[in-house]
């Protein structure tokens, strides 16, 4: 923290601030512009991205941690700087390159949540590279391919970094590979959960391996988020430590819990986050839980149908018939679209049907539909974007 952030902090400590200075700051689906406690792992994918600095294309590698190792926020800050330090752009890096490279080298960052096909990942990497509007539909996948094959034969070079790869409803390592290694003057990162032996597919020349956050680590990046989004000394350090010892590494449902005491807190309009803040906020988050960057990745009428879901009372989450009525009484969608919209949350783990001890009327006990991600943060973080 320089000096004006401090004295900043001082003024501010001293008037009528409000507990949550910034929601992103503390939000379990942003990143920081430097992660906390990564250095190692930073100067390993700089390592691995070498011959970008003499305009050549680096091997394929492969990223790969637990949910909530901050994978993502190593490799969105890597090349968030990379582009800015290079180029001052915060999406593609353009540098004068050697002679054997032929023309501009680009680093894009693709996430698979939202580029969940082939078609996703060409148009991805295409729209970070041209000006030009680059359809969204009323276009073959093949020949989005040959678009992005010919701007790389014209003179481009690019690293793509794929991230969330192989989770429910994405591309796996395979998939990635066979799409993307065909094509000349583009090579690849791929960033997943599963370790190398896990997974089924040719591995890359590259393995990168990003562990869980050590306890001690992780009440760093805590403690550096709430103060950047928090109002001085609203959480203590002991508050910290519960949070960062109950989270076991895992940065995700962490920040999800300063996140919900924070809000709650803030609720009951408390200038500090008490015990019973925290303590309510972690009860909120399930073990394990679905990352919010899924949830909020969804098309808007699914997370619609996931911001009903979490306001309903347990008797309209009773069964799926019952969650189907419930939701379709508050949203402009179909029974049958919100029954389909069901059965798929609970396919990919968003939500969980939970088998009842009552026997439904054929016999067989229906089955209780219950989230599986924090539901008051993501009812927040919903709420807030709606009301921009």
């Amino acid at each position: 923290m320089d000096l004006a952030e401090r004295i900043r902090r001082r003024r501010e400590s001293s008037g009528d601030t409000p507990l949550i200075r910034d929601y992103d700051a503390i939000s379990p689906v942003s990143h920081v512009p430097d992660p906390t406690g990564r250095g190692q792992i930073l100067e390993r994918l700089l390592d691995a991205l070498d011959p970008v600095f003499d305009g050549d294309l680096p091997p394929e590698a492969y990223v790969w941690g637990p949910a909530g190792a901050g994978k993502s926020a190593v490799v969105t800050a890597l090349f968030d700087h990379l582009s800015t330090q290079i180029t001052g752009s915060s999406t593609v890096i353009h540098t004068a390159t050697r002679a054997d490279t032929g023309g501009d080298l680009a680093f894009v960052a693709v996430d698979a949540r939202t580029a969940d096909s082939p078609f996703g990942l060409y148009r991805a990497v295409l729209d970070a590279l041209v000006d030009e509007q680059v359809p969204t539909r009323g276009v073959g996948t093949d020949r989005l391919r040959d678009r992005l094959a010919r701007e790389l034969a014209g003179g481009r070079a690019v690293v793509v970094a794929v991230d969330h790869v192989g989770e429910p409803a994405t591309p796996d390592l395979s998939t990635v590979a066979d799409h993307l290694s065909p094509l000349a003057r583009l090579s690849w990162l791929a960033v997943g959960r599963h370790e190398p032996a896990a997974v089924d597919a040719s591995l890359p020349a590259e393995c990168i391996e990003i562990p869980a956050y050590r306890r001690h680590a992780l009440a760093d990046v805590l403690t550096s988020r709430a103060s950047a989004g928090l109002a001085d000394r609203a959480i203590e350090h002991e508050g910290i430590r519960e949070i960062a010892d109950w989270a076991d590494g895992d940065a995700h449902d962490a920040l999800a819990a300063v996140f919900g005491a924070a809000d709650r807190a803030a609720a009951a309009d408390r200038s500090r986050i008490h015990g019973e803040d925290i303590t309510a906020a972690i009860d909120d988050v399930p073990r394990p839980s679905c990352a919010l960057g899924r949830v909020v990745a969804l098309p808007e009428n699914r997370q619609r149908v996931c911001r009903v879901l979490v306001d309903l009372a347990d008797d309209e989450r009773a069964s799926v018939d019952a969650a189907t009525d419930a939701v379709t009484a508050r949203v402009d969608l179909s029974p049958g679209t919100v029954k389909r919209f069901l059965y798929e949350l609970a396919e990919t783990g968003i939500v969980e049907r939970v088998r009842s001890d009552a026997a439904g009327d054929h016999g067989r006990p229906p089955s209780r539909v219950e989230p599986r991600f924090p539901t008051a943060v993501f009812r927040r973080l919903y709420d807030r974007r709606e009301d921009r």
